[in-house]
């Protein structure tokens, strides 16, 4: 029996910094595998306490985990997106014990912006259910005792909004256990002001053509929920909570099938449940900048770079 197929490179995060665009730039290449499934989860812990139900699934073990690649040639590179990776205390670990050789990516993002774009994605998956960003961010020290857990969500560490923008840390665990050469950090400024150069550097670093034609894409925008409320009670309906929300899933499934049902479900998300997000509230915003000036530092100086100057953190005191 042959070895499993594991991946050759990690799309290791952040989430909402391109890691999105960046999946459907690269699974068309043809010496590229991703699997259909953008992010499998498997190598972080965390995520697997609690899973919520998707089409695809969530591998469990090893053998289920290598059953997403098994249609990978042996002459192509193949690799994952799980954007939570990054964040995750245990992934690092777990990628390496598995593929000590492969190849990371990692993409870091101005912290207020990204973290404001993180909560509004974890409102839209329900994993929060706080819509407001400054009381969100307030609850953390609550809910890292425990208190204020949303009663659906998942994964309740992920709402431990501090935790994500420890980037140092989070990319010093990676290059414990990783060689130099095998590690790609970029920064979401650079991939947002040229794409395709971007991209061109993450094909070299894989080892693969990068002289073919690279389409842009602009993936997974962040929105804001028109009203909490409805945002409920699409989602209740979605996942059949409740008697009321059960009876109608039921219906719904018995006169709609799998694939044009979550299409009908992410269109009337799209254009009646979200809109995009207001402006933050500028004193917010800087009280944020204040409290984070010490990770863009950190991350900075770690990769030799002035990001205090490029994320506007230089007249922060």
């Amino acid at each position: 029996m042959s070895e499993a197929r594991l991946p050759d490179f990690f799309i290791v995060g952040h989430g909402k910094s391109g890691t999105t665009s960046m999946y459907q730039m690269l699974i068309g290449h043809p010496q590229i595998f991703l699997p259909k499934g953008k992010e499998p989860w498997y190598f972080a812990e965390e995520l697997l306490e609690r899973t919520p139900p998707r089409p695809e699934g969530t591998p469990q073990t090893l053998a289920e985990y290598a059953a997403w690649f098994e249609d990978a040639r042996a002459d192509q590179r193949a690799g994952e997106a799980t954007a939570l990776y990054l964040w995750s205390q245990t992934a690092a670990r777990r990628i390496a014990e598995a593929c000590p050789d492969a190849r990371i990516i990692a993409i870091f993002r101005e912290p207020v912006s990204f973290l404001r774009s993180l909560h509004l994605q974890f409102v839209e998956t329900y994993i929060e259910t706080e819509s407001d960003f400054g009381a969100a961010i307030a609850l953390e020290e609550r809910r890292r005792a425990g208190h204020d857990i949303p009663r659906h969500t998942y994964w309740p560490k992920t709402l431990l909004y501090s935790d994500h923008v420890r980037y140092a840390e989070q990319l010093r665990r990676y290059e414990d256990l990783f060689a130099a050469e095998r590690m790609k950090i970029l920064i979401y400024d650079d991939f947002r002001a040229d794409n395709e150069g971007t991209m061109r550097e993450v094909l070299r670093f894989l080892d693969v053509d990068d002289t073919l034609a690279i389409k842009p894409a602009e993936a997974n925008p962040t929105v804001a929920p028109r009203s909490q409320l409805l945002n409920e009670v699409v989602h209740a309906v979605h996942v059949g909570r409740g008697p009321v929300s059960r009876a109608i899933k039921s219906t719904i499934k018995t006169v709609t099938p799998a694939a044009p049902r979550r299409a009908a479900l992410q269109a009337v998300k799209r254009k009646v449940v979200f809109a995009p997000p207001p402006a933050l509230d500028e004193q917010l915003v800087g009280e944020l900048r204040v409290r984070f000036k010490g990770e863009v530092e950190a991350l900075g100086e770690h990769l030799g770079r002035d990001l205090v100057s490029l994320w506007g953190y230089d007249s922060i005191g």
